[in-house]
């Protein structure tokens, strides 16, 4: 999109002006993450976040979800074991093919973190009118469908 300009010179495209109210966004989510990231490593809440949107998923699958190789996402699902967030279920067809899911303890940790961003937005959202918050509401609805798309045209384009 290109630059509109006031009367005091070039003002910020619509997408710097979200880029800047994202990082906004992101800086109260990372304040929630920070405590759940005290007791696991960033890559470690990933993927505890992996597992839960895919129950059951493989180890393959969580490497193949997070980008690393198969010995990594192993020594990741290792600590994540010991810490009791994550269990390791042999399959009953092949006793090798190991399917991942969280630990009540895991589900714990992911529920008390997002209590925490959801009260750590609501703080900010207090401080709004209701008007703009349900326009930040239609707004970010609108943003994320448009979004979805995108991401759907960019993987059938790729496949």
């Amino acid at each position: 999109m290109a630059e509109h300009h006031g009367p005091d010179g070039p003002e910020p495209s619509i997408a710097a002006e979200v880029d800047a109210a994202a990082e906004a966004l992101l800086s109260v989510w990372d304040s929630a993450r920070e405590r759940a990231t005290s007791r696991l490593s960033g890559s470690q809440l990933r993927a505890v976040i992996i597992v839960e949107q895919y129950d059951g998923i493989n180890l393959r699958g969580l490497a193949e979800s997070m980008g690393m190789i198969l010995s990594s996402a192993s020594r990741l699902c290792d600590r994540l074991v010991a810490a009791g967030v994550l269990e390791r279920v042999p399959g009953r067809a092949d006793r090798r093919e190991i399917s991942l899911h969280l630990t009540p303890v895991g589900q714990t940790l992911l529920a008390e973190l997002r209590r925490d961003r959801r009260e750590r937005l609501a703080a900010v959202l207090d401080a709004m009118s209701a008007g703009s918050q349900q326009a930040l509401l239609r707004g970010l609805r609108e943003f994320e469908s448009a979004a979805r798309a995108e991401t759907a045209e960019d993987e059938a384009r790729s496949a």
